[in-house]
């Protein structure tokens, strides 16, 4: 009896020290619930890609090399070092960082977020292999997040393990060269980010006329609607008067997601099973996979997030947790969402809902998260463009975009409103969602997600790796360059076929 209690508890610690440590023991008062974003204390959720952060570093917490202290001699390749140095650091001080559940609710949030209505129709052209590139890619882009968080630490002189680069782009400067690296990275991100927008307004448009079919108002014009709402984001400096509505808007969204599995369920008898296809369409698997890749992009911020972490030990737990689950709820909501319409699977699941009244509540709550969600990649993007540009003379050609009182210049202003309709008349012009979030995620999604975190992570330890390690990662490259040169040519040829085809209810593009 004692041996099978010894091995109960031995077995409880071994799952417990997987489990965040806030499972456990009672944590400090939280009073940040998003990742740092922008200029204010309460800016949040995304990495802004401020490089000029770096300048405002606390010099306590530095050594002379520049880099964060962190102290004793952890391997590079194991887990993340604690935070234990004092000072308040690069990420401001203890009363701003998050602990391992804030910084995982980040995390989920990212890659569980709203584009995952459109997994079951992912399924629809990937069958079983749709589902097991769920679990494939969430295990890759775990890999690779760790690995990237990896390339921000050097050992200095005295052999302690130092935060020496604090962003995906001064990764790339280091690898790439402060010409190039750091531009293509930051044409990869603008794109990935304008593009998210661009699907935030097109997933409107679908959600509306799905709801609404024989109302007079065709889907473009629901999208101009929406971009009428997105027009203030413009103004905005950052993004404290949004982040607790989307927080809200996406618990909504976990609460939805729980209702249409709970119907499926219930359908469970007329599930179909023989509909599944376990054969690979060529035409169209391509696209479903880069779906499932920009389902779980979430590189671009997890410098930024593994920095705020109040123990950044716990790093690389709570990416294994986080996608575990993302692989799990993703995995069997494509699955099941697939059986319960088959063939019948649209490219947002909620417009199969078979009760008006049901699927218009459940359409405008994802409608309403869709625009409180477009604010974070919007003005993310609008500060990479900022930094990019808009700096003022020696740093950049063109004047800085705000005044001396820190205020948006006139110009800036209406620049912003300009990239809100170029969003707007992107989203008209190619009002597929599906097919332009495969064509995303095989395009930016195989680079910031697959091919540019092993390659750096390559360059940066190469002396330190194992060959198993360099050949997995090698693996990675292949496949992520492979899907992506592939996903981008089935993804541009299914666009080309869709604009001969009538748009949903019955519009002519």
């Amino acid at each position: 009896m004692s041996w099978y209690l010894y091995r109960f508890v031995d077995t409880m610690k071994s799952v417990t020290s997987y489990l965040p440590d806030s499972c456990w023991k009672e944590e400090d008062q939280e009073t940040v619930h998003f990742a740092k974003h922008g200029h204010g204390r309460d800016d949040t959720e995304l990495h802004s890609f401020r490089e000029e952060d770096s300048d405002r570093r606390s010099s306590d917490s530095f050594d002379e090399k520049g880099g964060e202290r962190q102290g004793g001699n952890s391997k590079l390749n194991g887990t993340v070092p604690s935070t234990d140095a004092g000072g308040e650091g690069e990420f401001g001080g203890r009363e701003s960082q998050i602990s391992e559940w804030q910084a995982g609710w980040n995390v989920t949030n990212a890659i569980q977020g709203m584009f995952i209505v459109s997994l079951p129709y992912a399924c629809l052209h990937g069958g079983y292999w749709g589902i097991f590139a769920l679990v494939f890619v969430a295990y890759i882009c775990c890999h690779t997040g760790k690995i990237l968080v990896a390339c921000l630490y050097e050992p200095n002189e005295r052999g302690d393990i130092v935060r020496v680069r604090d962003s995906y782009v001064a990764i790339a400067q280091s690898c790439l060269g402060d010409k190039w690296g750091g531009k293509m990275v930051n044409v990869a991100q603008i794109i990935e980010l304008l593009m998210t927008c661009i699907l935030y307004v097109v997933l409107c448009g679908d959600l509306m006329i799905g709801s609404f079919p024989d109302g007079p108002i065709d889907q473009r014009s629901w999208m101009m609607i929406a971009t009428m709402f997105l027009l203030p984001c413009a103004f905005l400096q950052n993004l404290r008067s949004v982040s607790w509505l989307s927080f809200w808007c996406t618990v909504a969204h976990i609460l939805i997601n729980i209702i249409v599995m709970g119907y499926c369920f219930t359908r469970a008898p007329y599930w179909a099973f023989s509909k599944v296809p376990l054969r690979i369409e060529i035409h169209y698997f391509p696209i479903s996979l880069g779906i499932v890749v920009f389902s779980y992009t979430s590189q671009i911020f997890l410098p930024t997030l593994e920095g705020n972490m109040r123990d950044r030990s716990r790093f690389h737990c709570m990416l294994n947790w986080s996608h575990l689950a993302a692989a799990i709820f993703k995995g069997l909501f494509a699955y099941v969402g697939f059986l319960t319409w088959a063939e019948q699977t649209q490219e947002v699941i909620t417009n199969n809902l078979p009760t008006k009244a049901f699927k218009v509540i459940v359409n405008l709550t994802l409608v309403i998260k869709a625009l409180f969600s477009y604010p974070l990649p919007y003005y993310a993007a609008a500060n990479l463009i900022e930094i990019a540009f808009f700096q003022g003379k020696p740093t950049t050609k063109f004047p800085s975009c705000f005044a001396t009182d820190k205020e948006l210049r006139v110009w800036a202003v209406a620049l912003r409103v300009l990239l809100v309709i170029f969003t707007l008349l992107m989203a008209i012009s190619i009002p597929h969602f599906a097919i332009l979030m495969g064509l995303i995620g095989s395009f930016t999604g195989t680079m910031l997600s697959f091919v540019w975190p092993c390659y750096f992570h390559m360059k940066l330890k190469w002396n330190e790796l194992p060959w198993y390690t360099i050949s997995w990662e090698v693996f990675i490259i292949s496949i992520g360059a492979f899907c992506g040169v592939i996903g981008i040519y089935y993804s541009f040829s299914a666009l080309v076929q869709a604009y001969h085809l009538p748009l949903p209810h019955g519009e002519t593009p």
